[in-house]
């Protein structure tokens, strides 16, 4: 098994990818498989998260790049700024993670949140994408998604 150790800063290039959700992304101990087939170990430090296209190194010298896995996510886009800047307030408010982009905003989906924002008068999309949120004022924590 490959231990992967530590975060790289700068370009380099990889030997390896590793594909993984939001849910493994946030943890600094984890077994998973690299997408080549080979088993690997996360211990990083903790409180990172890992974001698509970061570089992790084993003692050996192996680099592997993370890739954000396709997950289930709903999609609202949106021209109106108030109407926007409101779902963003009430999932918020849910502590609800969030991905945040001009003009749309994605979240883990959740029906019973679709429909809050459906009555919002927003149009909500479900659709496979990777799902980036904003870590948040400390930088480095993602607020688990409440599921209802």
């Amino acid at each position: 098994m490959i231990d992967l150790i530590k975060k790289l800063a700068g370009e380099m290039t990889e030997d390896a990818t590793l594909t993984l959700p939001l849910a493994s992304r946030v943890k600094s101990r984890l077994r998973a498989v690299l997408d080549d087939g080979r088993d690997v170990g996360l211990y990083l430090e903790r409180g990172q998260v890992l974001q698509n296209g970061d570089l992790l190194a084993s003692e050996s010298g192996v680099i592997v790049k993370i890739v954000a896995a396709d997950e289930t996510v709903s999609t609202v886009s949106c021209d109106d700024a108030w109407l926007l800047a409101r779902a963003c307030y009430h999932l918020g408010n849910r502590h609800v993670a969030l991905q945040i982009n001009p003009g749309r905003i994605q979240y883990l989906h959740d029906h019973v949140l679709d429909d809050m924002l459906k009555g919002f008068g927003l149009t909500v999309n479900v659709e496979q994408a990777p799902f980036e949120p904003e870590t948040g004022a400390y930088g480095s924590h993602v607020s688990n998604q409440h599921h209802h």
